[in-house]
């Protein structure tokens, strides 16, 4: 199936992590430019050197989420090297795992700026170009602790949900204009976050990793991880110009995991 997103120019941010590289690489086969971006240099390297092997046009930023004043700057760079951006993949990580109660101010307020208000403005700074062309995708990866909170990951939680309400607003307010705004959520994916929680988990419990991990897997219906692959398929997709009626909406990738509705 062609996607029709081929010389489209998608930002990924997180790139250097597993859901990150994974939805760069994919959107790249598609013939996509990829901007990766992400805070770890060895990481981004090592995406970068991926795609430019894979044939792909790359762009490669370092960028620290905390710090707003840089996007600015960061934008107009990727406008000068390949033009404006088409599909925004607003993928942030993850705040350490603590309880809701008890947590110091500065604690939520640094994890706001990283996790929620980068998001925000960045997708202000990309919009009025997408709005101009009346095509663009807005694509916010966030958790399935938004829909089911996840115990002891009280920061992300509460945060990551802030994002739905926004991307739902956000969608509404674009739609006529050819842009779409959607949140895709992940299940348990096998990826270093997930292997970082269960790892935290064991620990917090007293337990072995393997039991942790055996239980969460016998959570899920389809019987295993998802792989970032099966994720990054579905990012696509939403990037893509088939998906042009899809806006406003929260797309599980979980294997059937969350029970609810």
């Amino acid at each position: 199936m062609d996607l029709g997103i081929h010389n489209k120019v998608a930002l990924v941010m997180g790139a250097g992590g597993g859901l990150g590289g994974a939805i760069a690489k994919t959107l790249a086969k598609e013939g996509a430019k990829i901007v990766v971006a992400d805070i770890n240099p060895d990481a981004l390297a090592s995406i970068e050197s991926a795609l430019k092997s894979a044939g792909a046009e790359v762009l490669a930023l370092q960028w620290d989420l905390s710090d707003l004043s840089v996007i600015d700057g960061n934008i107009a760079a990727i406008e000068s090297h390949f033009g404006a951006v088409d599909i925004l993949v607003n993928n942030t990580g993850g705040p350490p795992p603590t309880p809701a109660f008890g947590q110091p101010s500065e604690v939520w307020s640094k994890n706001f700026q990283l996790m929620v208000l980068s998001v925000i403005a960045i997708t202000d700074r990309v919009l009025p170009s997408m709005r101009e062309r009346n095509w663009g995708r807005i694509i916010t990866s966030t958790s399935s602790g938004v829909v089911a909170p996840i115990a002891n990951l009280g920061i992300s939680n509460a945060l990551r949900l802030s994002l739905v309400g926004w991307s739902k607003t956000l969608s509404r307010e674009v739609a006529r204009e050819g842009v779409t705004a959607n949140v895709i959520l992940p299940g348990r994916i096998s990826t270093d976050r997930i292997r970082f929680l269960d790892e935290a988990k064991a620990k917090r419990e007293g337990r072995d990793v393997n039991d942790v991990s055996a239980q969460s897997t016998e959570s899920i219906p389809v019987g295993r991880y998802g792989t970032p692959q099966e994720y990054a398929d579905v990012v696509a997709f939403l990037a893509s110009a088939n998906a042009s009626y899809v806006t406003g909406t929260v797309q599980r990738v979980d294997g059937g995991l969350l029970a609810n509705i």
